[in-house]
């Protein structure tokens, strides 16, 4: 019986909701990115099983408010930021990138009421 409910949902649902690639689809950020943001989060909450649960669920927030180009457009100012002096790293402090650091800061403050 549950095979055939499977197979009858599996026929009904139009394929593109089926897809892992749709921009809602909880897999739009990729696996390594998920697991980068999971990573560096347990190593400011203390490494632990609990800090895991949480740092899971902030990454799964975030990709819910935030698509994965504007995630990654975040990633590469904030990085530029750190990484790169003088005039170049200026470019990186225009309105525009300040508005996208400030999108990635709205979502993972959400994450942290959801989530901490």
């Amino acid at each position: 019986m549950r095979r055939l409910l499977l197979a009858a949902v599996l026929v009904l649902v139009p394929p593109t909701l089926l897809r892992a690639d749709r921009p809602d689809a909880p897999t739009d950020y990729s696996t390594a990115t998920r697991a980068e943001y999971v990573f560096t989060c347990m190593a400011v909450n203390g490494g632990t099983r609990d800090a895991l649960q949480r740092c899971a669920c902030a990454i799964d927030v975030i990709a819910s408010l935030l698509p994965r180009d504007r995630y990654e457009a975040a990633e590469t100012v904030l990085r530029m930021r750190r990484d790169v002096g003088g005039y170049l790293a200026q470019q990186f402090r225009t309105g525009i990138s300040n508005d996208i650091v400030r999108d990635l800061d709205e979502a993972q403050a959400e994450a942290e009421v959801r989530c901490f």
